[in-house]
């Protein structure tokens, strides 16, 4: 059996958090919520806004195409393929005020991950789609729900 390459390996396993014996894909999406949450606590707004969409781009991608080539290695959506989950955290995280971060942080983690968990509202369908496109598909779309509950939420409390 062929060992993965390590990039790809890098990348599909969210740095190494895929490896987690316990519940692979919270670790990721919490190493998502460690990583977000280490650059929103130094920098100003608009650039956690800038670096967080541009890690949801920059991630996607490459978690789109290292996702697909863990299958040929790892088996059909293997589960130490996380990095879908920590796009769709960094999804949800695009949510959080300026100011009021730990609350809404927290919101943002455990949203997505009972979006993703239950897969309702079409999350399901989206792993039909082939290759690094169905495993990325779902967690992107449970990011999203996540991030309209929150908008929801901050929109009818203020």
């Amino acid at each position: 059996m062929q060992k993965i390459p390590f990039f790809h390996q890098l990348i599909a396993s969210g740095f190494g958090s895929g490896y987690s014996p316990v519940a692979p894909g919270t670790a990721g999406a919490l190493l998502a919520m460690l990583v977000w949450w280490g650059y929103a606590s130094l920098l100003d707004y608009v650039f956690i806004q800038v670096i967080t969409a541009s890690l949801v781009v920059v991630f996607t991608v490459l978690g789109v195409w290292s996702a697909g080539v863990s299958e040929k290695y790892w088996g059909a959506d293997p589960s130490r393929v996380v990095i879908d989950e920590m796009v769709g955290t960094w999804i949800a995280l695009l949510a959080v005020p300026a100011h009021g971060h730990w609350g809404y942080m927290v919101a943002a983690f455990l949203l997505f991950r009972f979006f993703d968990i239950l897969k309702p509202l079409g999350i399901r369908k989206m792993e039909r789609f082939r290759g690094g496109y169905g495993i990325m598909a779902d967690d992107i779309l449970s990011g999203i729900y996540g991030l309209i509950v929150i908008y929801f939420y901050r929109w009818i409390v203020t």
